[in-house]
């Protein structure tokens, strides 16, 4: 059965009313399972499944965005009594540490956000034998060893360059050469979105890569390795691929102080979906922009439900994203991250 079939069963569940999701928190056959009865108010209520959730916690908008998504579907009103312990700095041993304290507790279930890929093979391994269910939020682990966790719910990375990569087919029939900006090498998105846009482009040999730099994500390295490549190519990079917004935003700048336009001179494309991302490509700065949603937590939420509930998930769950070449004002003054 497809993932979207059962979700549909799930949705029809949930309108089924409580009693049947009393049934489901309630379930003995998870197990290590924390059934939370301290904040119901009577014999009735739905007793609640501790959730531990275990976030980057970092300043990005983005991040911030699908963080408080999470927040906001595990509620009590949802059945959940989530506990939410960011990374302190974005560092993966505090990640570790709030972790393997969720597993050493009981809870029902683990939502994990790695703010690396690596590293993670014991402590799902504890976990796995502890018989806690986990589920990765956005970001993949390496190596990808399925069995350590149910499955990954996330945006579709790889579909994300494809999209980006087949809008450059269609504004270049003739082939270009472009250059790719990419994320922290070893990352698991990195190789998705690789993965994608190589995919897309496989059967156009016209399009010729100059180079890819690894910028780390961040607008200002971005603009470090933008510069430079744009130095040794004569200024002529006539498309750059961005893997994130901020990497986008950074060769904009980049462009711009070597005295050419972007979006004319220059077209940049990105994945992300931010408010800056839009406002420049309303401008013209950016030229396509395939959305990356953060609002991951509807999802995440009925398929923990599904889980504990006895059904069986895909291990990889694409949320599905839209894509831009034109936007609204109206569209951008929306984005809230």
């Amino acid at each position: 059965m497809s993932i979207k079939k059962r979700l549909a069963r799930v949705l029809t569940v949930v309108a089924v009313g409580a009693s049947v999701l009393g049934l489901t928190a309630c379930s003995t056959a998870i197990k290590g399972a924390t059934l939370n009865t301290a904040a119901t108010s009577s014999a009735t209520a739905k007793p609640l499944v501790t959730v531990g959730f275990v976030g980057v916690g970092t300043g990005d908008a983005w991040q911030k965005a699908e963080e408080a998504d999470i927040q906001s579907a595990f509620s009590t009103t949802a059945g959940f009594d989530l506990k939410y312990t960011p990374a302190t700095n974005a560092d993966q041993a505090s990640q570790i540490a709030a972790f393997n304290a969720f597993v050493g507790s009981g809870v029902g279930a683990i939502l994990l956000s790695p703010a690396t890929s690596t590293g993670w093979e014991d402590s799902l391994t504890r976990a796995k034998t502890a018989g806690i269910p986990v589920f990765l939020i956005d970001n993949g682990i390496e190596p990808d060893t399925t069995s350590l966790y149910v499955t990954r719910i996330a945006p579709g990375d790889a579909d994300a360059a494809k999209s980006v990569a087949n809008w450059a087919i269609a504004a270049y029939p003739d082939g270009v050469k472009y250059f790719v900006l990419e994320g922290t090498a070893g990352d698991a998105k990195v190789t998705d979105r690789n993965t994608g846009w190589d995919a897309a482009l496989a059967g156009h040999p016209a399009f010729s890569k100059i180079g890819a730099q690894a910028a780390n994500w961040t607008t200002d390295e971005a603009k470090s390795a933008t510069a430079a490549a744009l130095k040794a190519n004569n200024n002529a990079i006539p498309l750059i691929f961005a893997q994130n917004d901020e990497m986008g935003l950074g060769a904009v700048q980049a462009v711009e102080e070597a005295g050419l336009k972007p979006g004319t001179d220059v077209k940049i494309v990105t994945i992300g979906g931010s408010k800056a991302a839009l406002q420049a490509l309303l401008e013209g700065k950016l030229s396509f922009v395939a959305d990356y949603t953060p609002l991951l937590g509807q999802t995440a939420a009925e398929v923990v439900k599904a889980v504990l509930g006895g059904e069986t998930v895909d291990s990889l769950i694409a949320v599905p994203s839209t894509t831009f070449s034109t936007v609204t004002q109206e569209q951008v003054d929306a984005r809230t991250y």
